[in-house]
């Protein structure tokens, strides 16, 4: 399944950091408080970030995990949403599963990277091919400005063909 034009276009609009902003407003408020956005996304890859502040902090002087957590989901996430926004059919999605080992302390701005976007991609696929639900589980990793890797996370998806 190759990118649509539609999927092309739901890319750009995440790229438009004001259209994404607004997006996060309305549809993930808490996300938007925190301060997570999205830094680019294509069909390959996403980055999104979390920045180190008042609002994203817990009492040790890091931010907290949540937070941390939540941007990691998102940048896998927008790899789905795309691809779902290009797909020939109507495709659920639904996070099932999440595990988070954390290296170090998150002390100034994390950046989260999924390029899982082919793998996800051909999980739609086989999901609208055959009918059937399919998971996959994919990597994220969150690094610090200056490469160091503050986390990693294993996101697993359910796809599902959702009925006309």
């Amino acid at each position: 399944m190759a990118t649509t034009r539609s999927a092309s276009q739901f890319f750009n609009r995440v790229n438009n950091r004001f259209a994404f902003s607004l997006f996060l407003l309305y549809k993930l408020p808490s996300a938007w408080i925190a301060g997570v956005r999205a830094g680019g996304a294509s069909e390959l890859s996403c980055t999104t970030s979390v920045p180190y502040r008042w609002l994203s902090q817990n009492p040790f002087r890091s931010t907290y995990f949540a937070c941390l957590a939540m941007a990691a989901e998102m940048s896998s996430g927008i790899l789905a949403m795309g691809h779902i926004d290009g797909a020939p059919a109507r495709v659920s999605m639904l996070v099932t599963g999440m595990e988070g080992i954390f290296l170090k302390k998150a002390k100034t701005k994390t950046y989260f990277t999924c390029n899982e976007g082919a793998a996800i991609r051909d999980a739609i696929a086989q999901t609208i091919a055959t009918g059937e639900s399919v998971a996959l589980t994919v990597e994220v990793t969150g690094k610090s400005k200056d490469n160091t890797e503050i986390a990693r996370f294993r996101i697993t998806w359910s796809f599902k063909k959702a009925s006309s």
